[in-house]
């Protein structure tokens, strides 16, 4: 024994855990290699992760193994999608004698925008509904209130999926109105990201000691970037299925801007009420399944008519990890591409994919006032120079960019000519388009386009134009660190 560990204490193992740990990391590096050629991804992304990998591999392995492996073609995934569709074909079934009509209603009253809503029921993704009212809402002064007078209305049921709910002054109001409810014998399904909801505190757990049923997608292992990919980042709420709220507002007192947060937060949001809320309640029906393995029936009153006679078009979009196509992606390039006169974005993630840098530069190319606004500080460093390299090809084909100065701009809206709006939860990138849960509303009409147009106008007083003379004199090390930053866009 004594010579055994001589042996051990005495030989020089250093170069042969140095040759094995190389073998090891090599042996890592070629699978991972071979991984990421056999998922045919996008050349561009693909070449990003190599890359990473030769030249930083440890750091590379890291970060493809927190951020970038594809589990859409796991099982889970899979059977989710699957089922969805079948969901999907079941409701559009059941509302087919109407699809034709409304598609040429919509047809003779908007034009060629109608291509827009046709692409979506093609592709199954969305049915087209006409009986809606839908008001604006801008920042959480004006969204809680609604929320909350709506939560307090509820007679039947309420269903909230939402990235951030956090256990602050919004949060605390939201869990006692939710307490009162179910005292009442009102039913309330709650799904939350644990990612996006890391400051939750004890609401789920009161909720559930109450009677509510309530989910979390997705739970994140550690406090880290661990199953940081295929988050839940949509903003849904339904109450009796008569009223909808969807949009870019978390749950967060930080969107109240009332004197608590130093930064001031621009933000927008929808209310609904019509028939567009049954597709809402669809895609709640969809997660809801998917986190409780449970449904409930497409009966009154979870589904309902409105008797409302307002012909407000409106299709409720939503993407995530199982759809066939980046839907979010495609809605927003199409109605680039449909636009007539003037397209307006306001985004505060700009790390758009080659498609929609393709489709504003050729809307301004063809004399179309193409606007921009964009946070003129963001709350990461990596996106917010990523975003600043996209400038120069913009500006060079004539679209406006501006700046947001007062605060940090996160409303995710789009306004084309005077009658398509577009307000959502999605990001203009890569993460919002393939791997995130994601929904917007596309609304065909003018009133709505008008108040988002009103809102662009007031955020314009508040934005800096980017010149294109000053932009390229701008100095050496702020483009170079900006094209740095531009190479990890595909991985963020």
């Amino acid at each position: 024994m004594q010579q055994l560990y001589s042996f051990i204490y005495g030989f020089n193992w250093h170069p042969y855990l140095k040759l094995g740990s190389t073998i090891l990391l090599t042996l890592s590096l070629v699978g991972v290699v071979f991984t990421i050629l056999l998922e045919n991804r996008n050349p561009v992304k693909a070449i990003a992760y190599i890359l990473l990998l030769v030249f930083v591999p440890v750091l590379g392995l890291i970060i493809y193994y927190y951020l970038g492996r594809d589990f859409r073609k796991k099982r889970r995934f899979t059977l989710k999608g699957s089922k969805d569709e079948v969901l999907f074909e079941s409701y559009m079934h059941s509302q087919r004698a109407e699809l034709q009509r409304m598609q040429f209603e919509l047809r003779q009253e908007q034009g060629k925008k109608q291509e827009l809503s046709a692409m979506l029921l093609n592709t199954k993704q969305s049915i087209l509904t006409k009986n809606n009212e839908i008001k604006v809402l801008v920042n959480g002064e004006e969204k809680f209130p609604e929320v909350f007078t709506a939560l307090r209305a509820a007679k039947h049921h309420i269903h909230i999926e939402y990235y951030i709910i956090t256990d602050d002054e919004v949060g605390r109001e939201l869990q006692d109105i939710l307490l009162e409810k179910l005292q009442q014998g009102v039913i309330v399904r709650l799904i939350y990201d644990d990612m996006g909801s890391n400051h939750i505190g004890k609401i789920p757990k009161i909720l559930k000691e109450h009677g509510a049923e309530v989910y979390v997608f997705s739970p994140v292992l550690i406090n880290f970037y661990v199953n940081a990919n295929y988050r839940n980042h949509r903003k849904i709420i339904v109450v009796d299925g008569t009223t909808g709220f969807v949009g870019g507002i978390n749950l967060d007192d930080r969107y109240l801007n009332n004197g608590k947060h130093q930064l001031f937060w621009r933000d927008t949001h929808l209310k609904i009420v019509g028939d567009a809320v049954n597709m809402l309640q669809l895609q709640f029906l969809m997660s809801y399944r998917y986190v409780s393995k449970k449904v409930f029936s497409f009966e009154y009153p979870y589904f309902q008519r409105s008797v409302m006679r307002d012909t407000c078009f409106t299709d409720i979009v939503a993407s995530a990890p199982d759809s066939d196509w980046p839907m979010s992606m495609n809605t927003i390039v199409m109605a680039i591409n449909l636009a007539q006169r003037r397209i307006r974005i306001t985004n505060p993630y700009f790390i758009p994919t080659d498609q929609i840098l393709s489709a504003l530069q050729l809307a301004a190319l063809a004399g179309k006032q193409v606007e921009l606004i964009l946070p003129y500080k963001g709350d990461s460093f990596i996106v917010q120079h990523a975003a600043l390299s996209y400038m120069k090809p913009l500006l060079e084909a004539g679209v406006k960019v501006y700046f947001y100065t007062r605060g940090f701009i996160h409303a995710k809206t789009m306004v084309i000519d005077d009658n398509l709006s577009w307000v959502s939860s999605v990001n203009l990138d890569n993460r919002s388009f393939y791997l995130n849960c994601e929904i917007g509303a596309l609304i065909y009409d003018e009133a709505v386009a008008a108040k988002l147009n009103r809102v662009f106008d007031e955020d314009l007083l508040y934005a800096s134009p980017v010149q294109e003379t000053r932009w390229n004199r701008r100095n050496t090390m702020k483009r170079f660190l900006d094209s740095t930053c531009r190479l990890l866009a595909p991985l963020l």
